[in-house]
């Protein structure tokens, strides 16, 4: 797959926009655990998710991570590139979840061709808002949602990226995702198995019953 394939908006640039882009995006590879962006460093450029799956998430002043959104083949991520829009500043951190292919455009590059591109700028502004919204979102689940649901949409979730009932994942890392202390999920997960929806071994959650937790995690 070709970056262009993954720009939606690639065929309404005019020539020069498009050899602008095409001459400066770079490839790049990120292993498991890697950190491609963090909010300490100077703007890193506009992200597009070759094949892999990236995490962004925020870390609070106690040291706490909370997950904002993941990113998988062809999404794109902006706030990794902030500074191409004024007065937005956002301590983003983003991390490769699996190995992970993507493309780069810098955000030097990405600034200047929008700013010339009336197509590119409104798909620009269209992901933004849609960023905007994820993070809606989650502000809601936080404030309106009990943990067990939360949980229970995370694991549901996670079933559905791995395509397994068999998940390889630890309590810290669950808690990281959820902006919670691990104590929490491990507490949480023994309720889930003692009511019969997942089984519990070390490094690995086995989801007993998906349609129940479904339920769950759709509950008002």
């Amino acid at each position: 797959m070709d970056f262009t394939e993954a720009l939606p908006v690639w065929k309404r640039l005019d020539e020069y926009s498009k050899n602008k882009l095409a001459a400066s995006v770079l490839n790049r590879k990120a292993a498991k655990g890697t950190v491609v962006h963090s909010g300490s460093i100077e703007c890193t450029g506009l992200i597009i998710v070759k094949s892999g799956l990236l995490r962004a998430y925020i870390i609070s002043p106690d040291g706490r991570e909370i997950s904002i959104y993941r990113l998988f083949e062809r999404d794109m991520c902006l706030l990794s590139a902030s500074c191409i829009m004024k007065s937005l500043s956002f301590e983003i951190i983003i991390e490769a979840e699996k190995d992970t292919e993507y493309w780069l455009i810098p955000a030097n590059i990405y600034k200047e061709v929008m700013e010339e591109s009336a197509p590119l700028a409104n798909y620009t502004n269209e992901i933004m808002a849609t960023r905007f919204s994820d993070v809606m979102s989650l502000l809601e689940q936080i404030m309106w949602k009990s943990m067990d649901k939360r949980l229970a949409a995370f694991l549901y979730e996670e079933s559905a990226i791995e395509e397994s009932n068999i998940l390889k994942v630890t309590h810290e890392n669950i808690a990281n995702h959820l902006g919670t202390a691990r104590e929490v999920i491990t507490r949480m997960l023994k309720y889930f198995q003692s009511e019969g929806l997942v089984k519990l071994s070390r490094g690995t959650i086995e989801i007993l019953d998906l349609e129940k937790l479904e339920k769950l995690a759709k509950e008002e």
